[in-house]
């Protein structure tokens, strides 16, 4: 069980890792084409590099569908779900960037680090007492990371908070999926059900052109292979073998990692505010770590 634990561990602190340095490309991207066309674009690229490997898995596919009692149809109805989550909770963090800051965006959105044990009380699942503590440890180590200035609310902000909602039933679905469904395949069906929604946007408020598409295709290569279609995979691989609330800290790292990444990609220094925060940020981490009783409550599937 704990060797299951460190490598759902491992596998959510490398999506973190990704999607944290996805901000830099995803910044450069969305300040040459439009919100809704990078992601009809890169939800596009990803769910076609995944889709050989989950043509490839049907017979695992199979087996699991017998083995959980689901038809295809619950598998593409579930797929869908989980990218109509994923789609919510990313539109409305584009939108909220268009007038909060990126650093505000980052603390807000990873509010799911809090959002996920407090919804998991009602859905029967125990957070143990070091638990809270890293979690709290980790919203002052993301206040000290991302936050400047005065505390003061916009439509951004809330637009922004919406969408840390939507990642916590999003990270909470996955969790109540387990194993019953083959992973690859449940993130390909995501990218796509993302790349359709987010098209329709991009056809009805845009004005798409191959051309500026093509002039980005470096930043939407990295934010649809590698964060669109590796790390969303590794996210549902990682969170079979993680506690939800746990995973929600592992993944909150993304912010460190994005702070990381436009230290050494965009050579942005690291104030001792941000330094502090990262280590607070490190601290929880290893915290929820450390030998104990965290017990995963057993998922169930319908």
């Amino acid at each position: 069980m704990k060797q299951q634990q460190l490598k759902g561990s491992l596998l959510l602190l490398l999506t973190a890792m990704i999607w944290g340095i996805a901000f830099v490309a995803q910044k450069e991207g969305v300040s040459r084409i439009g919100p809704f066309t990078m992601q009809a674009a890169r939800f596009f690229l990803a769910g076609t590099v995944l889709l050989p490997f989950a043509l490839a898995g049907r017979r695992r596919q199979a087996a699991l569908c017998e083995q959980s009692g689901l038809s295809r149809g619950g598998v593409l109805l579930r797929g869908f779900i989980c990218g109509l989550l994923l789609c919510a909770a990313s539109t409305f963090q584009q939108f909220g960037l268009l007038y909060t800051s990126v650093g505000k965006s980052g603390f807000i959105t990873t509010l799911y680090i809090v959002l996920v044990p407090l919804a998991g009380i009602f859905l029967g699942k125990k957070v143990g007492g070091r638990i809270w503590a890293s979690v709290v440890i980790a919203v002052a180590g993301l206040y000290f990371l991302c936050m400047s200035g005065a505390m003061s609310v916009n439509t951004g902000d809330l637009l922004t908070l919406v969408s840390a909602f939507f990642f916590m039933a999003q990270i909470l679905y996955i969790d109540h999926l387990g194993s019953s469904m083959d992973g690859i395949l449940l993130a390909c069906i995501q990218s796509y059900t993302c790349c359709v929604v987010t098209a329709i946007g991009m056809l009805l408020f845009e004005t798409p052109s191959w051309s500026a598409i093509l002039g980005c295709w470096l930043p939407i290569c990295y934010a649809g292979i590698l964060s669109g279609g590796v790390a969303y995979t590794l996210q549902i691989l990682g969170q079979r073998y993680t506690e939800p609330t746990l995973a929600s800290l592992l993944m909150s790292l993304e912010s460190v990692f994005a702070a990381l990444g436009g230290w050494l990609i965009l050579h942005q220094t690291l104030s001792p505010r941000e330094l502090l925060g990262c280590t607070l940020m490190f601290a929880a981490i290893i915290l929820a770590q450390l030998p104990g009783k965290v017990t995963k409550s057993p998922s169930t599937t319908s």
